[in-house]
């Protein structure tokens, strides 16, 4: 596998809060596939609690949706001491990116998935449910950033105090904290979503996917759940691990968006 290429979220950067002597600025790693056809693509949000990006739920991540058939980008977005809008803005722009990139890169542009694991899946699931309150793209104006599927694993849906503290450097009231319970903004425009959990996830319980999911039904969203009934948090591809067996979980979501129109 080639190195993927990599590429700046923000050409301005000090519009977006980001200063030119920062050591860290946002980007998109590019795992292309090469390709003769428009194929589907998936965005990767590492998780890390909002205050680091893990390196298993990254680039081996990629790899293995590209092996499926899948375009794969991993966004390398900003987390603390950077708060709450900033990771949000980075995941709508890195959506927008790639629609705007669609016919360079061979993406279909109606098929660009955001995936997400625990913190990461919570940014991947707050864009699917809050796409409406990101601010327009002076660069993009035209390009929504609505993903159109949310592949969402042992996602912080609505418990995870570390996540939030982070997010909000702290500074958390009733109504912050009930805006990031995502499962109470689901509605009829959310994205289809595919999600997996373990029962015994001791850092991020089940009941957030059960919660997601339970909200996706009652909007008439289609959605797929897949519960493991062994494993811990963190697990990542599941390869390697005692808990094995969880390693189906990329080829059942890419089945799963099959079933959706994506191939």
């Amino acid at each position: 596998m080639n190195e993927p290429m990599t590429l700046p979220l923000w050409n301005d950067r000090k519009s977006t809060g980001i200063k030119d002597n920062d050591d860290f600025q946002p980007y998109l790693e590019v795992y292309a596939v090469d390709t003769a056809k428009p194929l589907g693509a998936v965005i990767v949000c590492p998780g890390g609690g909002y205050s680091h990006r893990a390196p298993h739920e990254a680039g081996i991540i990629a790899q293995t949706y590209n092996k499926l058939g899948f375009h794969a980008f991993v966004l390398q977005y900003r987390v603390a001491p950077y708060t709450h809008p900033a990771p949000l803005e980075d995941a709508a722009r890195a959506v927008r990116l790639v629609r705007h990139n669609a016919e360079q890169w061979n993406v279909a542009p109606d098929k660009i998935a955001i995936l997400g694991f625990s913190a990461g899946g919570h940014l991947a699931g707050s864009l699917g449910v809050h796409y409406p309150d990101v601010a327009e793209d002076v660069e993009f104006p035209a390009l929504s950033c609505r993903p159109d599927a949310l592949i969402l694993c042992y996602a912080v849906i609505n418990g995870h105090e570390g996540s939030y503290q982070n997010l909000f450097a702290g500074n958390i009231n009733d109504e912050t904290r009930k805006y990031f319970h995502l499962n109470e903004f689901v509605d009829a425009s959310t994205p289809p979503a595919f999600l997996w959990h373990t029962v015994g996830d001791g850092a991020v319980p089940i009941e957030n996917a059960l919660d997601f999911s339970k909200s996706m039904r009652a909007s008439g969203v289609p959605f797929e759940l897949h519960v493991f009934p062994f494993g811990h948090h963190g697990l990542g591809l599941g390869t390697g691990s005692e808990f094995e067996e969880i390693s189906v979980w990329p080829e059942l979501s890419a089945t799963w968006l099959a079933k959706m129109g994506w191939k």
